[in-house]
């Protein structure tokens, strides 16, 4: 979790998701763009009333359009109609009539233009965002030469006329407007006729029809220095809250690499590449760019310490420390090892105490990250991290140890309650995004002990909880990790109950949030393949669950291995599967990874079955049972009981064999899957039949009607599931039960169905008595 958050975004130099941009030196200057958003203004003053949710939305629209690139005419009257179609179709009208028009229609739209500083009357105040706007642009026109202002008018036919060509069509002579600083700059008062006439014949040039035609690609001017740092921070803050809104990794590339191109040394702007770089997994291009941010910082450093909290030296050891969350990210953990010792020296010669605490987080994860233990780490980390105030380290600390106590077995109530304390400091600082994750952890960590009303009344609480973030830039959830993690258990938990109509539409909610590019879409997919694996497992169709293994082992190596010997074991490949799964519980073993332990004994046990040695899976299932306990995994220690239940049962001790089973019953009604539930009260009728068969005929019938019933309560779950070969065996015993107590009609009926589905399956099931 330390590295979800601090690997990507991270950084000294930003401050509330707003860039401290260099200066760019590239003064604003009067383009055909600005000139459309001068029509908007002048039409929201001077036109009809407009409803009030429209204005509204104008107004939020107002300072992007001034402070973003330019946009096409195409894209700026879209988003214009989007808010106010009548004002979009009037500011249409108003461009028609300047463009068609002669030079003297755009003069007279300037002289005619309402100012706060002209018009008494004007909505805009002079002091106002809009009014030093339209002041700026104003005093900018008026600057301009003649030969200056035709080349304007030129360049705002060009501008509008690009809107309606046609693919085929080419534009050529149409000057464009100079963007330089001499041509602009309000402070300049020299003209130098012979470089005017060489940019002049500069501008007459015709541009490439690729740069008329393609009006999805971004800005290909210079920015300003401030379009350049609302464009970044409006970048970074998508990338951080909602991935899906921001550019496409190629767009945003392009247009970075176009800011750069006019200022190479533009820090911020490596930054965002760096960020835009990991989203599509590009370690060359994220390195070079990271490196270039920390250069281009030190070239930027006013005094050049190499002590204290500014200079030279602050950016090397921030520099080794985001280099190692890099490293660390890709997984080239001896690579991450030495740059963060590098950072860790850097620090203690400037005694710089923050960094070294970012230094020891980072630390005691890249520990975890190898499978050391590192839980001595990571309570010196939150101590020190206490110690020098820094809430969001200590927080990250105390996650990291409540992870590490679930996999060691601690007790919920010990993690609950290290949680809670979390949760004090989160809202005391207002640490929402750790707020999410705590919210996530806590779903996991009651999944993971089997409390699957639990894990379902925290995933809701998360979804449903308002951020404290700032909503800006029309993002209105925070598209996390966290969120990924919560709604793949949703879909999880609806599917153990059945409910896939449920589950389509969170996973279709997870694509669209989460799309394939995005860094978190290996949640949903891992999740997605293994639910459909799991129904056609259920459903008995191997061919169609065996495809979903090498997708899942593509994604998580471990869980592709344990389906892989699940399907071989289905398919009747015993040697093959007891082979994997050999290797697998070695490997388990080594890592710590208990749960699949546990699983990985529970399929092995099956395989014994197979060849009827039933004694031989008893000490690998009190094994398992034993393990599960020991680690509080409540729905692994029921479906241990389960395992052990049915190999009594085939030992001949039914009696002991429904004992046994009652344990798990209640937890397993309670919190388990609907194939669980069917699953026990299925072993439960087969153990009550075998009781049967020794009592006297009072109490024989009795027992009879008793396992009656729990196979029709185990029928109602499998067809829940459309489990057909469970069913296919339910309908059987209840055929066979019904002719014992002479219930002909219920028996021909049992009977009936089970031809029916024996016929749809056309295979030979297992064994009912060979299959729990």
């Amino acid at each position: 979790m330390a590295s979800v958050h601090e690997s990507l975004y991270f950084n000294p130099m930003m401050t509330n998701g707003v860039v401290h941009a260099n200066v760019f030196g590239i003064k604003d200057w009067v383009t055909p763009y600005k000139i459309s958003v001068l029509a908007l203004l002048y039409e929201m003053t001077t036109s009809k009333p407009i409803a009030l949710q429209e204005r509204r939305r104008l107004n939020k629209l107002i300072l992007p359009l001034q402070q973003g690139p330019d946009l096409t005419l195409d894209q700026f009257l879209k988003t214009v109609e989007e808010c106010c179609p009548q004002t979009a179709y009037a500011v249409k009208l108003r461009l028609h009539e300047m463009a068609d028009g002669e030079l003297k229609d755009m003069e007279y739209f300037f002289a005619t233009l309402p100012t706060p500083f002209s018009a008494i009357d004007s909505e805009a105040y002079k002091t106002s965002v809009v009014g030093l706007f339209m002041r700026h642009m104003l005093l900018a026109y008026n600057k301009l030469s003649f030969s200056q202002v035709y080349k304007l008018y030129k360049a705002l036919q060009q501008y509008y006329h690009s809107h309606y060509a046609r693919p085929g069509d080419v534009q050529v002579g149409l000057p464009a407007l100079a963007a330089d600083d001499s041509d602009m700059d309000l402070t300049s008062t020299e003209d130098n006729v012979g470089e005017r006439m060489e940019k002049e014949e500069l501008d007459t040039a015709p541009l490439h029809e690729s740069e008329l035609k393609n009006e999805d690609a971004p800005s290909r001017g210079p920015l300003s220095q401030k379009q350049a740092e609302y464009f970044l921070a409006r970048q970074a803050y998508l990338l951080k809250n909602d991935e899906n809104k921001a550019l496409k990794p190629s767009a945003l590339q392009d247009e970075l690499n176009n800011m750069l191109k006019f200022n190479p040394d533009f820090a911020e702007a490596h930054y965002l590449s760096y960020l835009n770089s990991m989203r599509v997994q590009d370690i060359f291009i994220s390195t070079h760019s990271l490196l270039h941010y920390f250069d281009r910082l030190i070239l930027s450093g006013s005094e050049g310490k190499s002590n204290g909290d500014e200079g030279y030296g602050r950016s090397l050891r921030y520099a080794a420390l985001n280099l190692a969350a890099l490293h660390c990210r890709f997984g080239h953990y001896q690579q991450a090892d030495l740059a963060l010792q590098e950072a860790i020296r850097i620090a203690q010669e400037s005694n710089d105490h923050v960094c070294l605490q970012h230094c020891l987080s980072w630390l005691y994860t890249l520990e975890q990250m190898k499978g050391s233990d590192s839980s001595v780490l990571t309570e010196d980390s939150v101590k020190m991290a206490a110690h020098f105030c820094l809430p969001y380290l200590v927080s990250l600390g105390i996650q990291s140890l409540v992870q590490q106590g679930a996999v060691q077995g601690k007790t919920a109530h010990e993690l609950m309650d290290a949680l809670k304390d979390t949760d004090i400091l989160h809202w005391k600082h207002s640490l929402s995004e750790l707020i999410d994750i705590s919210l996530a952890q806590t779903t996991s960590i009651w999944r993971m002990y089997g409390k699957s009303t639990m894990a379902q009344q925290q995933a809701q609480l998360l979804l449903n909880m308002n951020s404290l973030e700032q909503v800006n830039f029309g993002v209105q959830q925070n598209n996390t990790e966290a969120f990924a993690v919560a709604l793949c258990h949703l879909a999880e938990l609806h599917a153990e109950q059945g409910l896939y109509g449920a589950v389509s539409e969170v996973l279709k909610h997870l694509k669209e949030q989460f799309p394939p590019h995005t860094q978190h879409a290996k949640l949903w997919m891992l999740c997605d393949l293994k639910i459909q694996f799991d129904r056609a497992m259920n459903d008995g169709k191997y061919h169609l669950a065996e495809p979903h293994v090498t997708a899942i082992a593509a994604l998580n190596k471990t869980e592709g291995l344990y389906r892989k010997a699940q399907v071989l074991k289905a398919l009747n490949r015993t040697t093959e599967a007891y082979s994997i799964l050999q290797r697998l519980q070695l490997y388990c073993e080594k890592i710590k990874y208990t749960e699949m332990i546990i699983r990985v004994m529970l399929v092995t046990a099956e395989l014994h079955w197979e060849s009827s040695g039933f004694a031989t899976a008893l000490p690998l299932l009190l094994q398992a049972l034993a393990l599960a306990r020991q680690h509080h995994l409540q729905a692994m220690a029921s479906e241990t009981i389960l395992h052990l239940a049915f190999t009594q049962l085939m030992l001949g001790v039914p009696e002991q064999a429904l004992g046994v089973l009652h344990e798990a019953m209640e937890p397993i009604l309670a919190h388990g899957a609907v194939m669980d539930k069917g699953r026990a009260l299925l072993l439960a009728a087969r153990c009550q039949m075998a009781m049967a068969g020794t009592r006297s005929n009072g109490q024989r019938h009795a027992a009879l009607g008793l396992a009656v019933q729990s196979l029709g309560e185990a029928a109602a779950y499998f067809s829940m599931l459309d489990c057909k070969e469970r069913l296919r065996d339910v309908h059987y015993l209840q055929a066979r039960l019904h002719h014992t107590l002479g219930q002909t009609p219920q028996r021909n009926k049992c009977a009936m169905l089970f031809r029916l589905l024996d016929q749809e399956l056309q295979a030979p099931g297992a064994a009912v008595a060979m299959r729990l």
